[in-house]
């Protein structure tokens, strides 16, 4: 742990409020990021990242310093996604919502990429919607495991931390989140859902 981390480690534990507003402060897109791409819906990833800032103040005293400070940070991101998503999932809410970042990344794509013509828009945004719907349908976990690794580049070590798995298990299981998305975006391509 560094200088830095420690310093707003102590004060988080004397509860100072400015090191919680330095620590939501220098977090809360990443967690943000994180819940946005495990639940689906921007204002379930708003009220869920709110619920874990207040959970890691309250239980800040209950931080060993085994990893950093952002790594145990994501892990109780994670668990408060994937206890969101189960209590969605009981309340038969419908899970397939648009991901605004998603939406997002291919706006911006479609309109860099600068395709030859309208059919080439089309399916370009056809493709976005079906990666959209692909990951979309992943299971939490996958969801997960890709969003650190891939899309946030966190190393294997720090997933392991976060989400408690053994370093090989993260592989293979990233692996076969890789292959779930890979083969549910090529059945939405072919129009078999």
């Amino acid at each position: 742990m560094v200088d830095d981390e420690r310093r707003l480690l102590e004060r988080l534990t004397r509860r100072d409020e400015a090191a919680f507003n330095e620590l939501v402060r220098r977090h809360q897109a990443q967690v943000y990021r994180l819940l946005l791409r495990m639940l689906g819906d921007a204002a379930e990833a708003e009220d869920v990242a709110q619920e874990v800032f207040v959970s890691v103040f309250k239980s800040i005293e209950g931080f060993r310093g085994d990893s950093a400070l952002s790594t145990w940070l994501y892990r109780i991101a994670a668990n408060h996604a994937k206890n969101r998503i189960k209590y969605l999932a009981r309340r038969a809410r419908d899970a397939e919502q648009p991901l605004d970042e998603f939406a997002e990344t291919r706006a911006a794509a479609a309109f860099t990429a600068r395709p030859d013509g309208p059919d080439q828009l089309v399916e370009s945004h056809q493709a976005g919607g079906h990666l959209q719907s692909a990951y979309a349908s992943l299971e939490s976990e996958q969801r997960l495991l890709l969003s650190l690794r891939d899309m946030d580049n966190l190393s294997y070590e720090e997933i392991r931390q976060i989400t408690g798995l053994p370093i090989g298990t993260v592989k293979s299981k990233l692996h076969r989140a890789r292959m779930a998305l890979h083969e549910r975006f090529l059945a939405l391509q072919r129009g078999t859902p």
